[in-house]
């Protein structure tokens, strides 16, 4: 399947990508600036300021009770900021919170649906929750359009997790809406149906349907337009996953040889060295300064007789060089 136009990727649904929102933009879908929020004496989200697109797949990295979640249900209307403003398809995320909600689609991480009825029946029980008038052209619209056409008489218990998966996506677009809220959405599914799921997901997007996508896996960070890297409420970063990397300058060095374990706790002693991870038989070691990271690792080959090369840093390795750096403020004294 096409990732950018899909072979089952809701034939039926009008392309939106030219339809001004209610206030006349046509091409940011989400506008944020200084989202804060608190809960009781956390400060869980900071300052936070975001720009998503018509049409445009939007990436939340960070680590577990970061914030991620909380900042996505904000930006669409679904939770009230403590401050900050902003506007979702036009509509005013605090005021107009409400009309927001007409138009997103939110997928949990937590599988909700009705095992004991079929994917039909459970389709036709969330129509019937929106209280849609054509329920039954919805349904068959979305039976259709995500590929359940075969399954849809099958008991949703005895579903894999990619079809459940794709049975609450289903139900997300039963009311065609025009921002899609997905909450690690691919947890514990294969990584065949999680290729699958991102090809309909670039599908969706194609027409015009604004998709923000909370991940812990980097394969599926790199296949955002845009990513945005929350750390215990802050913003670290933003951008492409191109500008994501650049913007923390880190040199990346692979390293082959003997007793890797020790030379990792060696080099985590040297200034010129930011990180040291483990990645299979091989040690990746970042830093800053370029060429003091170069000369020590030419160094220690010679020396030792390893084999080290500079390689191209990895979204993985600013991933785990943002982790490193991040200030908990769930923990003591924070």
């Amino acid at each position: 399947m096409n990732p950018n136009t899909g072979s089952r990727g809701m034939p039926d649904m009008p392309d939106m990508r030219e339809s001004p929102d209610r206030h006349g933009g046509h091409d940011l879908a989400i506008d944020v600036r200084g989202l804060d929020k608190h809960f009781g004496d956390k400060h869980v989200v900071k300052n936070v300021s975001l720009q998503v697109r018509r049409g445009e797949i939007f990436g939340f990295l960070g680590p577990n009770g970061s914030g991620k979640t909380t900042c996505i249900r904000m930006m669409c209307g679904l939770l009230t900021p403590d401050g900050g403003s902003g506007t979702c398809l036009g509509y005013d995320i605090v005021r107009e919170s409400a009309q927001i909600k007409r138009h997103v689609g939110y997928m949990t991480q937590r599988f909700s649906y009705w095992e004991d009825l079929t994917i039909r029946e459970n389709l036709d029980f969330v129509a019937r929750v929106y209280g849609m008038a054509n329920r039954r052209e919805a349904v068959d619209r979305a039976i259709e359009g995500l590929g359940l056409k075969a399954r849809a008489k099958q008991l949703t218990g005895s579903l894999s997790g990619g079809w459940k998966q794709r049975l609450a996506l289903a139900a997300c677009m039963l009311h065609e809406p025009r921002v899609l809220l997905l909450d690690e959405p691919t947890a514990g599914v294969d990584p065949t149906a999680r290729r699958d799921f991102w090809e309909e997901l670039h599908a969706l997007a194609a027409r015009g349907i604004s998709v923000l996508v909370s991940t812990h896996y980097m394969d599926e960070a790199e296949r955002c337009h845009k990513l945005a890297y929350i750390s215990y409420g802050e913003l670290l970063a933003q951008g492409t996953a191109e500008e994501v990397i650049a913007a923390q300058h880190l040199t990346t060095w692979t390293v082959h040889g003997e007793n890797l374990v020790e030379l990792s706790r060696e080099l985590r002693e040297q200034p010129a060295v930011a990180q040291t991870v483990a990645f299979g038989n091989a040690l990746h070691v970042s830093g800053q300064d370029a060429g003091a990271l170069a000369r020590l690792l030419q160094r220690l080959a010679r020396e030792r007789g390893l084999h080290a090369a500079p390689i191209d840093t990895s979204l993985e390795d600013v991933f785990i060089f943002l982790m490193s750096h991040a200030r908990d403020n769930f923990g003591d004294g924070t």
